[in-house]
């Protein structure tokens, strides 16, 4: 539960700045990333999308352009969901602020479910995935979007130094929060290290585990089927 604490402090902390240094320390890359996600996925037209770790809303907003009417948001930070009340009305009273772990909603309740850059987050992953799978329909999709290590020599440099020196550097002037831009590169190096998603989300009772990889496999996109 230590880590759970952590990180509703950080994203508490870093709400009001989190979408510009998301934007800035991307160099806006992320826009596509999202876009991306939603077109692999291939939505039903009458999917019912629940977006888990959303934050100030951007994937669920970035969907809900891509046509996708029924959309709920969840979040551990009360502050990230507030910002994403002011970023999209429709989405006061479709948020909720719950762990991935525990999620408030009966079983076969979503067609959908997406997690972008969220799931390092979690405290405890294998259990999070089979609540998803729980309150997937049959058939239903889960979408992780989520950073990896590159594993091209030269990109993995770049991307290190990058992680390491460049991102906690801006992201503290920006956001006067020393440990939310040191925990961010520490935990995607841990996630990488320990975390296999496609064998996770099998074990969890997931089939048709597909992994797409993007921006010189920075990024990873990983789509299970129930």
């Amino acid at each position: 539960m230590q880590k759970k604490q952590q990180v509703k402090r950080i994203f508490d902390s870093i709400s009001h700045k989190y979408d510009l240094l998301n934007h800035l320390l991307s160099a806006g890359i992320d826009v596509y990333w999202r876009k991306r996600a939603i077109k692999l996925t291939k939505f039903e037209k009458d999917a019912k999308l629940l977006d888990i770790a959303c934050g100030t809303g951007d994937f669920a907003i970035s969907a809900k352009k891509a046509g996708i009417k029924e959309i709920v948001g969840a979040d551990l930070s009360a502050n990230m969901l507030n910002y994403f009340h002011k970023k999209a009305e429709w989405s006061i009273g479709n948020a909720v602020q719950s762990v991935a772990e525990s999620l408030p909603f009966k079983s076969d309740s979503f067609s959908n479910i997406t997690v972008a850059f969220g799931v390092r987050n979690f405290y405890d992953i294998p259990m999070a995935f089979q609540k998803f799978r729980e309150i997937l329909i049959k058939n239903g999709k889960v979408t992780i979007l989520e950073f990896r290590l590159p594993t091209n020599k030269l990109v993995r440099g770049f991307y290190l130094f990058y992680f390491n020196r460049i991102l906690p550097f801006v992201g503290r002037i920006i956001s006067s929060d020393k440990e939310a831009y040191t925990y961010l590169p520490e935990s995607v190096d841990e996630f990488d290290k320990k975390v296999d998603l496609i064998k996770l989300l099998k074990e969890a009772g997931f089939s048709e585990v597909e992994r797409h990889s993007l921006t010189f496999g920075i990024v990873q996109i990983v789509i299970g089927k129930k």
